[in-house]
């Protein structure tokens, strides 16, 4: 079977993805199956649901960003996280955050107020920054094809309520080159070592009992949906009672 925009777009509202909301998705772009106009036909059924609203994908660099190679630029450095997301960041209207190397790209009315100030935060999820908007906005986070491994809004939550060992005491020098050519300063603290997104589908099962994850289909994919603020609530709780929850040793 061939999937057409109209499939795709129909899935989502089987979903529920609120077309006046804020969706955050992580995609696998070969999990969806045959689709007529390939990648574009997935995009642009996403941009249209999503005209109303914001959409906002990964622009990730986190694997071609660091120490040996510290620059980010907005402009021409590729994601490091699926085709669907460099064709996505290039395409006119969508707009790319000045962070070194969790940059996200948004479309939307708003986007450019989204995606504000990430220069200037010195994490991966910094408080304030466009990941904690999510969370201010209860965004919905859509995963298709992948499981939780991929839900970087995750590492966000570590950041804010208090998971052990989240983030690295050395400062890494990061630069990012904006849409005028000017390189800025931006120093991170990294991601440590035993926190990594590989336990987080420990969160699917106590997320799905208190139906706040839920799951459906995207085409072939497998989808798995859920809001950002009960989502948060539920891993600060675990986070409450064991702040080595997601630890992975």
């Amino acid at each position: 079977m061939s999937y057409t925009k109209q499939d795709l777009q129909a899935y989502l509202g089987v979903l529920g993805v609120d077309p006046k909301g804020t969706l955050m998705v992580h995609f696998s772009y070969k999990s969806i199956g045959d689709v007529e106009g390939r990648a574009d036909t997935v995009l642009d059924a996403f941009m249209e649901y999503m005209a109303p609203g914001l959409l906002v994908l990964a622009a990730h660099t986190w694997s071609n960003v660091g120490k040996d190679n510290p620059v980010m630029d907005v402009l021409h450095t590729p994601t490091c996280v699926g085709i669907l997301t460099e064709l996505f960041r290039r395409r006119p209207g969508v707009l790319r955050a000045l962070h070194p190397t969790h940059s996200l790209a948004a479309y939307g009315e708003d986007a450019a107020e989204f995606l504000a100030g990430e220069e200037n935060v010195n994490t991966a999820c910094s408080k304030g920054g466009a990941y904690y908007k999510l969370w201010e906005r209860d965004a919905q986070i859509l995963m298709i094809g992948v499981n939780y491994t991929c839900n970087t809004f995750i590492h966000g939550i570590e950041e804010w309520d208090g998971a052990y060992g989240t983030i690295s005491d050395k400062i890494t020098d990061l630069f990012v080159i904006n849409h005028e050519g000017r390189r800025i300063y931006t120093p991170q603290y990294r991601h440590c070592a035993p926190l990594g997104s590989d336990t987080f589908c420990k969160l699917e099962a106590p997320a799905s009992a208190q139906n706040i994850l839920k799951f459906g289909r995207f085409g072939d994919a497998a989808a798995r949906i859920a809001r950002a603020k009960p989502l948060r609530e539920m891993t600060a709780d675990l986070l409450r009672f064991d702040s080595k929850y997601l630890y992975r040793y």
